[in-house]
């Protein structure tokens, strides 16, 4: 946007400058190259109280562009111009031009989500057109499992990552609190595991469209513009989706779907890997994830035994299990 900016004040005073050559006497350069430079001056305040709007890139500029120069050019063979001083004329249509093209040109560089409705630019190539799109979340991220879902290919779609949900792991990784920073590495980390699947393609999307919007209406829209779907293990995100129509994966759901069902008096053999919040507790897990909680288990944290299950506990992120130890695993 500088080089933008400094291109206009460059054509203001060469505005200036011809205007002061064509018509002696409106005033010497120094009065026209001043009235130029002042005119810049307001359009750069212009763009800085339209900010909100991101950068698009070149498609975006050229469209832009483009859009400007034909506008100015329907305005100037208008019949506004037909009559009238001829240097009043002459000035009036070098002020329509860079007015015009200008604010096309920042309008369409600052657009790009919206310019991202009428030319979908990701979908360019005729054999991604059909493939579904699927937006990532930081949590699906820092949760991990939806390398294992591309590994075992139950998820061979376009992944794409916003600019700022990358931005924000790159921000917990950097955090001085050790909590954010393991979150932050567990999300990288899971993003270069993707990157690393022949089947899944992951881009990044520069998507900031207004930053006054909250990260969940940013998040809405750049899913909604996309035509894709969210994939996320926030339940917040999910129940918004579904509050405005748009096509989500559910990965708390998935898993549980996944997930192997364990009763109540059934035997399992689990490996105990910690101690539980009580002395005589241990601590393991199911394949799933389902953390195990066995009484009398904390003299044998290291060794796989035997339980059998006394209940089972609904939690927001799967199940707890709680059994009796019969004895170690053979």
């Amino acid at each position: 946007m500088l080089v933008l900016r400094l291109i206009l004040m460059a054509f203001c005073v060469l505005a200036g400058l011809a205007v002061s050559y064509a018509y002696p006497e409106v005033g010497g350069p120094a009065l026209t190259i001043t009235v130029a430079i002042l005119i810049g001056a307001l359009l750069v305040l212009v763009d800085i109280l339209l900010k909100g709007f991101s950068l698009r890139g070149l498609s975006a500029m050229t469209f832009g562009l483009l859009m400007g120069i034909l506008a100015s050019h329907f305005i100037s063979i208008s019949p506004l111009f037909e009559e009238g001083d001829a240097q009043v004329i002459y000035i009036s249509r070098i002020g329509v031009f860079i007015v015009i093209t200008y604010l096309s040109a920042v309008i369409a560089l600052r657009g790009k989500d919206e310019f991202n409705l009428v030319i979908p630019y990701v979908r360019f190539e005729p054999q991604r057109v059909e493939a579904p799109l699927v937006v990532l979340d930081d949590s699906c991220l820092v949760d991990g499992r939806v390398s294992k879902l591309c590994q075992a290919r139950m998820l061979g779609d376009v992944l794409f990552l916003p600019k700022f949900i990358l931005d924000e792991l790159n921000e917990l990784n950097n955090s001085a609190v050790e909590e954010e920073r393991n979150r932050g590495k567990r999300g990288l980390k899971t993003l270069s595991e993707l990157r690393d699947f022949d089947h899944v393609e992951v881009r990044v999307v520069d998507s900031d469209v207004d930053r006054k919007q909250s990260r969940e209406e940013k998040l809405m829209f750049v899913v909604s513009s996309l035509k894709g779907r969210l994939l996320t293990t926030s339940e917040g995100l999910i129940r918004r989706a579904r509050q405005e129509g748009i096509p989500f994966v559910d990965m708390l759901g998935l898993s549980k779907a996944l997930s192997r069902e364990v009763e109540v008096g059934e035997t399992l053999s689990v490996k105990l890997v910690k101690i539980g919040k009580e002395d005589s507790q241990g601590v393991g897990y199911l394949e799933d994830g389902s953390m195990v909680v066995v009484n009398n288990g904390a003299d044998l944290v290291g060794s796989t035994v035997l339980i059998e299950v006394d209940s089972i506990i609904p939690t927001s992120g799967g199940r707890m299990v709680f059994g009796k130890m019969l004895g170690e695993a053979n």
